[in-house]
């Protein structure tokens, strides 16, 4: 894939301290700041995913009344975590 110009003007505190980090990576400032770039770009792509997610499950839980508790989430997460066997909780049905 062909990349694309674009300029991109920083204050030049911020120059000096990427070409610090960039230097300190082995690495050019240019790769430095598409690096840092993706990063974040990504970082940002799993929010908005995260948050669209969360907004579909409180639809469904709001269509279904079914949630899971979470004194019984976070004993089974911290268990599977541990790499222990647990047993899965069960959905509840909120009372309408």
């Amino acid at each position: 894939m062909a990349n694309v110009a674009t300029s991109l003007k920083i204050p030049p505190e911020l120059k000096a301290r990427v070409d610090a980090a960039a230097e300190a990576a082995g690495k050019s400032a240019h790769a430095f700041m598409i690096e840092a770039i993706e990063i974040e770009t990504s970082r940002a792509e799993r929010h908005d995913a995260f948050v669209a997610e969360a907004l579909e499950a409180e639809v469904e839980m709001e269509q279904t009344g079914r949630y899971y508790a979470a004194e019984d989430v976070f004993p089974y997460v911290r268990a599977r975590a541990e790499g222990k066997r647990a047993r899965r909780p069960r959905p509840k049905v909120w009372p309408k």
